[in-house]
């Protein structure tokens, strides 16, 4: 088994990332329709979907860059 400490961290970060998704759409989601029924949970997922734009286009291009800068590093 290799010991490959930053693949390791960037595992984890993946898992937290993911885990974090899942509490904010799936239970939070649910919560809101517990609460106040239907309508409101559908509402309030376009709304936390909408709010997520900014940080999903931030992240895309950070990849992207780094993808770049990679790539003409190895000339």
């Amino acid at each position: 088994m290799s010991r490959d400490l930053r693949a390791y961290a960037r595992n984890t970060n993946v898992r937290l990332a993911l885990g974090a998704f899942f509490l904010l759409f799936v239970i939070g989601v649910g919560l809101i329709y517990l609460v106040y029924g239907r309508e409101a949970a559908v509402l309030g997922f376009f709304c936390m979907l909408a709010a997520m734009l900014p940080v999903v286009l931030t992240l895309l291009f950070l990849f992207i860059t780094d993808w770049i800068v990679k790539r003409a590093g190895r000339d």
